[in-house]
């Protein structure tokens, strides 16, 4: 079981380099990042953009390439075209975002003749590495669905469950969290926790799993906490997933985690037919790193 970024790292360090293609891959930060997973095993880029931008950047960064094997584009959305393409002919095994909005490189992904869309719905999954926490922990979605039904959000839980299966998870604890721990239908988040936990008890999840809410943070977190409140749970302060009710949530949680509790993260979108390396211009280059491991060691699992 793999529970710190660094042994994430190590982990994709000692598999067969995976070829990513980057979607407008003229950001410095970017090509910083890619450097470092080139140098350490991690990755074999594909890089597609404006070329000579791309080659300027790497210049200054001393990064050598090939510059026969960048991909010359005239645009952003045929740099996101391009990407795809990539991917469905088999010449690439995962993407990820350069400097391109989202929602250009989304649109390629989820055209229906030409993409990677599946019945799933796409969402944001975050890695966190909380040095007061025991392992990782994983955070969804604060990045992607802004306010999903019930349905959703079981498709939200399934495709985290795959990322801590990936991890050598046997038993994925997950916390769908609230403002308290009692169903109230004045709180429509607590009907929704309650109703995710009754899908996992009637096996809608499948095995390997365990669902329970609501529940609020420190009795997610806390076994101390479940004690003093005498809850009754089978996760209390083991929790694997937080499946968060709406996106405001996950974004300020997962942001109190890096700025408040020092965490280092990895983030990369879940649901279409490979993950999605996608990441914050505001984020380090250590976050950018570990989220081409992660997205290179969930595409190894679907080769």
């Amino acid at each position: 079981m793999i529970k710190r970024l660094s042994e994430l790292l190590e982990n994709v360090a000692n598999n067969p380099k995976l070829k990513l293609a980057v979607a407008a891959a003229e950001d410095e930060d970017v090509l910083g990042a890619l450097k470092q997973a080139s140098m350490d095993n991690i990755v074999e880029p594909i890089l597609i953009g404006d070329k000579k931008a791309i080659i300027e950047i790497c210049e200054k960064l001393d990064y050598k390439i090939n510059h026969d094997e960048i991909i010359e584009t005239a645009s952003l959305e045929e740099s996101a075209k391009k990407a795809v393409e990539l991917v469905v002919e088999k010449k690439a095994h995962f993407l990820m975002k350069g400097l391109l909005d989202t929602s250009i490189l989304l649109k390629a992904v989820l055209n229906k003749e030409t993409g990677l869309r599946t019945e799933n719905l796409i969402s944001h999954v975050m890695l966190y590495d909380v040095p007061s926490y025991h392992k990782l922990l994983i955070l969804t979605d604060g990045g992607m669905n802004i306010a999903p039904s019930v349905k959703e959000k079981a498709m939200i839980i399934k495709n985290a469950h795959e990322v801590a299966k990936s991890l050598g998870i046997e038993t994925t604890k997950v916390a769908v969290i609230a403002a308290k721990e009692k169903p109230n239908e004045k709180m429509p988040a607590t009907m929704d926790a309650r109703e995710l936990q009754d899908m996992c008890n009637n096996n809608e999840f499948g095995d390997g799993i365990i669902v329970e809410g609501p529940l609020a943070v420190d009795l997610a977190l806390s076994s101390e906490a479940a004690k003093v409140k005498n809850f009754k749970s089978e996760i209390s302060g083991d929790v694997d997933i937080i499946a968060v009710p709406f996106i405001e949530v996950g974004n300020a949680l997962g942001k109190s985690l890096t700025y408040l509790a020092g965490a280092t993260s990895a983030g990369i979108i879940m649901g279409a037919k490979v993950p999605i390396v996608l990441v914050s211009r505001a984020d380090d280059y250590e976050t950018k790193l570990y989220s081409i491991a992660l997205g290179s060691h969930i595409a190894s699992k679907c080769k």
